[in-house]
C-alpha cells in the first residue's frame, strides 16, 4: 500500500514538474461562475463540448471501415450496420449526436445572444463561437453526404447548386465543393477531406482559443444582474466551478447521454437506398433540419424581383444576416442602453422565430 502511495506521489511530482499540475489545481479552486436564474443557459456550452467529443470518439471508430468512394461509400455503411458489432448502434450514436449538437449550438448561440454576453471585454468570445457555429453547420453538411444514400446525394446536389448562385464567385464555390461540374465520387472524396481533415484542423484551433477565452476573462451575466449589483441593491452570487459547477455540468451530460442512447436505440439511423446519379430526384427533397428555413425562404421567393434573380438576393439576405450576428459585439456597443437593447432583443426574437417558423413549413409542405 505504501509502494503504491509512494509511486503515485512521484508519478504526480514528475507530471507537476513539467505541466505545473499545482498551479492548475489552484485556478480550477478559485475559479467561480456567477449564480442567477439564468445560469441554466450556461450548461448549453458544455453540452455542446461534450458531443463534439461524442462525434471525434464514433467518427474515428467509422473510419476504420468506410472506404470514400463512390463504388465502396454506401456498401461500407452497410456492411458497418449488419456486419460489424455494434456498428449500427455507433452509426446511429454519430448521427444523432451530430444533430443534437447543432441544436444545442443553436441555443448556446442565442441564449448568449439574447443575454447579451458579447459586451466588452467578451467580443473575441463572441467571434470564436460564432466562427463555431459556422463550423459545425459545415460539417454537417459534408457528413450528410458521406453516407451516398439518395437522400444524401440529391439533398447536396441541391445545396451546391445554392451555392452556386452567390454573386461573383458562385460558379467557384461550386466547382470548389464538388471537385467539377457536377456532384460525382470525386465530390464524395472531396467532402471526406473536409469531414475529417480540414475542419477538425479549424474547429480544434478555433475551439481552444474560445475556451481559453472563457476561461480568462469569465462568464457574463445579464445586464439586469450587473445593474443590481453595482447599483448595491442585490450583490451578485458565485458558485465554486469545482466542485459545483462541475457537477452540474456533469449532470447535463448525463442528460445528453440518456437523450442520445435512447434516439440511438429506439430509432436507429436509416440508410436507405442507394445514390443513382442517373435517376430523377425523388419527390419532397429537402436539406437536413437546420438548412430547411433557408431553403423554404427560396422557394417562396419570386424568380424575378426589380429586375434582378430572387435566388441571388435570398443568398444576399442570409449573408446579411451571418455578418450582423458576426458584427453585432462591434454593433451594440452600448447594450445597457434600454432602446438599443430592445432593438437587438426584436432582432434576435424575429430571427428565431423566423427560423422555426420556416423550418416548420418546410416540412408541411
Amino acid at each position: 500500500m505504501a509502494r503504491g502511495k509512494g509511486l503515485s506521489t512521484t508519478l504526480y511530482e514528475w507530471i507537476d514538474e513539467r505541466v505545473q499540475l499545482e498551479s492548475l489545481i489552484h485556478f480550477m479552486s478559485k475559479k467561480a461562475v456567477p449564480q442567477h436564474r439564468h445560469s441554466v443557459w450556461y450548461y448549453f456550452g458544455g453540452m455542446t463540448l461534450f458531443l463534439f467529443f461524442v462525434q471525434v470518439g464514433t467518427g474515428i471508430l467509422l473510419t476504420m471501415y468506410y472506404r470514400p468512394s463512390a463504388e465502396e461509400a454506401y456498401e461500407s455503411v452497410q456492411f458497418i450496420m449488419t456486419e460489424v458489432r455494434f456498428g449500427w448502434l455507433i452509426r446511429s450514436i454519430h448521427s444523432w449526436s451530430a444533430n443534437l449538437m447543432i441544436a444545442t449550438m443553436f441555443i448556446h448561440l442565442f441564449s448568449v445572444y439574447f443575454l447579451k454576453s458579447y459586451r466588452k471585454p467578451r467580443e473575441l468570445t463572441w467571434v470564436t463561437g460564432f466562427g463555431l457555429f459556422a463550423l459545425v453547420l459545415a460539417f454537417g453538411f459534408s457528413g450528410y453526404l458521406l453516407p451516398w444514400n439518395e437522400l444524401s446525394f440529391f439533398a447536396t446536389k441541391v445545396g451546391t447548386e445554392i451555392a452556386g448562385v452567390v454573386p461573383f464567385v458562385g460558379k467557384f464555390m461550386v466547382r470548389l465543393l464538388r471537385g467539377g461540374d457536377d456532384v460525382t465520387g470525386a465530390t464524395l472524396s472531396r467532402f471526406y477531406g473536409f469531414h475529417i481533415a480540414i475542419l477538425p484542423g479549424m474547429v480544434t484551433l478555433i475551439l481552444t482559443i474560445h475556451v481559453v477565452l472563457v476561461q480568462r476573462l469569465g462568464m457574463s451575466v445579464p445586464i439586469g444582474v450587473e445593474k443590481a449589483a453595482v447599483s448595491g441593491q442585490k450583490p451578485t452570487r458565485d458558485v465554486p466551478f469545482f466542485p459545483n459547477f462541475f457537477l452540474h455540468d456533469l449532470l447535463g451530460w448525463y442528460v445528453v447521454i440518456a437523450v442520445l442512447a435512447a434516439l440511438a436505440a429506439l430509432m436507429p439511423w436509416e440508410l436507405g437506398k442507394k445514390a443513382d446519379l442517373f435517376a430523377p430526384a425523388p419527390a419532397g427533397i429537402r436539406p437536413e433540419w437546420y438548412f430547411v428555413y433557408m431553403f423554404q425562404t427560396l422557394k417562396f421567393i419570386p424568380a424575378k424581383i426589380l429586375g434582378m434573380d430572387g435566388e441571388v438576393l435570398g443568398i444576399m439576405a442570409f449573408g446579411i444576416g451571418g455578418l450582423f450576428l458576426f458584427l453585432v459585439p462591434f454593433l451594440d456597443r452600448d447594450p445597457a442602453h434600454h432602446r438599443r437593447t430592445r432593438l437587438f432583443s426584436g432582432i434576435g426574437v424575429f430571427i428565431v422565430v423566423y427560423i422555426i417558423v420556416l423550418t416548420i413549413v418546410g416540412y408541411r409542405v
